[in-house]
């Protein structure tokens, strides 16, 4: 069990990554990359996925030792640089992963396509259209890649399986998409910047564009409307730029839709920092992910909950899947193709939160 991966981690939520086991679609030196701007936990799953996917760890960048600390315990043999512009000066280096301040990881994606490198950064991508605009552009002038790990999805191995029996065909046409985000605040432990609207864009921007990414991917929809969206803060008025609940409604423009929650109040009994759910309904069947865990039985999580026309069933999806994004991702990088993820599609999952956010936020102005 990874130092990422444990109960603690698993409840708690901040610093989280699953246990990656290898596999690797490169030989060894053939994909060299970088790690820097640490700022949220989800960097150890993208550092470790692009690792186990046959990746090299050549660098290391990141000003605060705080947070710089944890990483060299989990990955000793890295170069630790003293500048951002050391990895981009490095022609070995194809691709830059990061977890900035989310507000900065546009500036910072824009800097590395400039250098001639590919970027991975965590969701949410932008926090503003204006960045979006600018980061669509500069992929086409540069022609690399500004790609998003959208980790509620590509490091979770029942949403992935989920994705390939909808493809295979088995719930038909899917119809209908509702997922629940819930997460655990822990809030004497998070950053400033995470109550600061102008640093992390507000939760819909922020936490939901995981789930429009999910509802892209599940229904086949290239673009939605947004036919509601919502902001609260229900119970933190000591954070008051922080949005603890958010929801969404939407329809994609050939007829699916879905309903989206977000929100800060994962209780502290449970087990996980958010007992994530995805209830799918197509016209041959229904489908129901149990992400993180199955509340009060012991258990793998990664469950899928399974009904056609013939049969129930309960596919445990733990140990058995695993993360073929990075894999895909990395020979995408090496051919330029686009087989892990468009580029239209992980900008459409950002875009579509974006609008959502500000629907909301005029609507409680």
């Amino acid at each position: 069990m990874s130092s990422a991966d444990t109960p603690k981690a698993r409840k708690e939520g901040l610093n989280y990554a699953p246990e990656i086991k290898a596999q690797a679609v490169v030989e060894s030196g053939e994909f060299v990359f970088a790690s820097a701007f640490l700022n949220h936990g989800h960097i150890f799953g993208q550092t470790e996925g692009l690792k186990a996917a046959g990746g090299i760890l050549k660098y290391v960048y990141e000003s605060d030792s705080a947070l710089l600390g944890p990483f060299l315990e989990k990955f000793p043999e890295v170069q630790v640089v003293d500048s951002y512009d050391q990895i981009l000066d490095d022609p070995e280096v194809k691709l830059v992963t990061t977890a900035a301040i989310p507000n900065e990881r546009c500036p910072i994606g824009l800097r590395t396509l400039d250098a001639g490198k590919d970027y991975l950064t965590d969701k949410a991508p932008f926090t503003t259209l204006e960045q979006l605009a600018t980061a669509r552009a500069k992929v086409v002038e540069t022609g690399f890649k500004y790609m998003v790990c959208y980790s509620e999805r590509l490091l979770n191995e029942c949403t992935w399986r989920a994705g390939e029996l909808i493809a295979e065909g088995v719930l038909g046409r899917v119809l209908h998409v509702t997922i629940a985000g819930p997460h655990r605040l822990s809030k004497d432990q998070r950053p400033d910047w995470f109550f600061r609207k102008e640093q992390y864009g507000g939760i819909i921007t922020d936490i939901m564009s995981h789930q429009f990414e999910q509802f892209l991917h599940f229904t086949g929809e290239s673009d939605a409307t947004i036919n509601f969206a919502r902001i609260e803060n229900f119970a933190n008025p000591d954070k008051p730029e922080l949005e603890d609940f958010g929801e969404v409604s939407l329809t994609g423009a050939n007829g699916a839709s879905a309903y989206c929650r977000a929100d800060w109040f994962t209780p502290d009994g449970l087990r996980a920092w958010g007992d994530g759910r995805v209830f799918i309904v197509g016209t041959k069947g229904t489908m129901e992910l149990r992400k993180y865990l199955d509340v009060a039985r012991d258990g793998p999580p990664d469950k899928i909950f399974l009904v056609d026309g013939e049969a129930e069933l309960e596919i445990d999806c733990a140990g058995k899947v695993g993360f073929p994004f990075f894999g895909q991702f990395i020979l995408d990088c090496l051919h330029r193709t686009e087989n892990a993820m468009t580029q239209e599609h992980a900008f459409k999952a950002a875009e579509l939160s974006l609008q959502a956010q500000k629907i909301a936020e005029e609507a409680s102005a």
